[in-house]
């Protein structure tokens, strides 16, 4: 190799190493924020799960301080004074609901259930189980129709909370007259397999109630 081409080899790498200084001068700092972003980020995702158990924590604790008031008005009251929103608010009013009952008040009640059960932006399993609870409360609370359209949605779901839609929809056609239609209902669903032992017990005195024979096991 010629002395040339020697010292343009050097030239080449010097400015070779120039460049990448440079450009680490320039960019040096992208692999520290990203080090930073990393270890920082990980540190705000345990920061909000930690701060998520806490808000939980005294969100629960809140409920139960409400709960221990010996008055009826005085739980419903703490409870209406709570904050809250999405599936917690769903909780207390579930719990509102049920003060409401004992206060002797279904129609109060219902009407707090029934703006769960049709509250679109909540897990249906908690519609589902506010729309049963508004079921039951009966016709003084809720009218025929309503409650038929509630059972419907539920019984012709996946839910698990189906099979009780459908019980429930037995009932609702005996208060309406209708019972040759909850004989058929009761006797479709007394035949389907995994009912539980309390179900089973009470659809077959309803057959027989009506009139119906109860298939021998």
């Amino acid at each position: 190799m010629s002395d040339s081409e020697s010292f343009i080899d050097e030239v080449t790498e010097e400015l070779r190493r120039d460049r990448l200084f440079s450009l680490m001068r320039r960019y040096g700092w992208i692999p520290l924020v990203i080090i930073l972003a990393l270890v920082g980020g990980a540190a705000w995702f345990e920061w909000q799960r930690s701060s998520a158990r806490a808000e939980a924590e005294a969100r629960g604790d809140a409920v139960l301080a409400a709960l221990e008031a010996e008055e009826g008005e005085a739980r419903l009251s703490a409870l209406e004074g709570l904050e809250a929103d999405g599936e917690f608010a769903a909780v207390l009013d579930l719990l509102k609901a049920a003060e409401a009952q004992s206060a002797d008040d279904p129609k109060g009640a219902a009407e707090t259930l029934l703006g769960v059960a049709n509250d679109a932006s909540l897990p249906q399993p908690w519609r589902d189980l506010a729309g049963l609870k508004a079921v039951m409360l009966g016709a003084e609370a809720v009218e025929p129709d309503t409650r038929k359209d509630l059972l419907d949605r539920i019984a012709a779901s996946a839910s698990p909370m189906a099979r009780m839609a459908r019980e429930q929809q037995v009932y609702l056609l005996i208060e309406t007259g209708d019972r040759e239609g909850a004989l058929a209902a009761a006797q479709a669903l007394v035949e389907e397999d995994g009912l539980s032992r309390g179900l089973q017990e009470r659809l077959l005195q309803v057959i027989v109630a009506l009139g119906g024979k109860p298939e021998e096991g």
